[in-house]
C-alpha cells in the first residue's frame, strides 16, 4: 500500500520525504526522546540514513514496514515519527512504535498517533493482531497504548541493550476483534 495517508482530528499519517530529515532529527537527536527508546540520540548523518531507508522501503514489493511522519492538521507539521512492521514471526502481525517531539507530549497527540497506526494495521492491512513494546520506566507510553486500547501482556526479560546494559520491554498487545474505530469526527479518549 503506497502512499499511505491517514488524517484524524487533529494529526495525520504521510509517507516521508528526504525533505523531513531535519524535522525528524528533532524528535530522533532529542535526548528526551530518546531516553525510553532502544538506541541514543541520533545525528543528522544517522536521521538521513534512516529517512532514506524509510522512503526506499515504502516502495518495496511486498512492503513489510510503514515508516511515517505524524503530521498536524491542517499546518503538516512533523511532530513525530511512527512506524508500523508485519512480523515475520506471526501471522496477519505486526510491531508497532512512535516517537513524538516532547512540546507535543501531554497533549492526546500520543493516543491519536497509535489509534492512526491501529486504523492502518486493522482497517487498511486487514491484521489480526498490532504489538508495541516500552521501557518499563516509561509510564506515560503504558498510558498512552491504554487510551488507544492495547492491553498490557507482560515482560520481555532483558530485551533491549541500551549504554551497555540489557532492559526489559513491557509488551502490550490489541486484536483485530478488540479494536474500535471512531468516526473521525469523535474526540480521541484519553493520553
Amino acid at each position: 500500500m503506497y502512499p499511505v495517508q491517514r488524517s484524524g482530528r487533529r494529526l495525520g499519517l504521510r509517507e516521508l520525504t528526504v525533505d523531513d530529515v531535519d524535522a525528524v532529527l528533532a524528535v530522533y537527536g532529542d535526548p528526551r526522546v530518546t531516553e525510553h527508546l532502544s538506541f541514543e540520540p541520533r545525528t543528522r548523518e544517522q536521521t538521513g540514513q534512516i529517512v532514506a531507508r524509510s522512503v526506499a522501503s515504502a516502495t518495496a514489493q511486498p512492503r513489510t514496514e510503514y515508516a511515517l511522519a505524524v503530521v498536524t492538521s491542517p499546518s503538516g507539521r512533523l511532530i513525530g515519527f511512527a512506524r508500523l512492521a508485519t512480523d515475520p514471526h506471526q501471522q496477519r502481525a505486526a510491531t508497532m512504535g512512535f516517537a513524538l517531539r516532547p512540546d507535543a507530549w501531554g497533549t492526546g497527540h500520543g493516543t491519536e498517533t497509535v489509534r492512526l497506526l491501529l486504523a492502518l494495521a486493522f482497517e487498511d492491512l486487514a491484521l489480526h493482531r498490532v504489538w508495541g513494546a516500552r521501557s518499563p520506566l516509561n509510564t506515560a507510553s503504558a498510558r498512552t497504548m491504554a487510551a488507544a486500547g492495547m492491553t498490557e501482556e507482560g515482560t520481555i526479560r532483558g530485551h533491549v541493550q541500551k549504554a551497555g546494559r540489557w532492559r526489559d520491554s513491557v509488551v502490550h498487545a490489541i486484536l483485530a476483534e478488540e479494536w474500535e474505530p471512531r468516526p473521525p469526527s469523535s474526540p480521541a479518549r484519553g493520553g
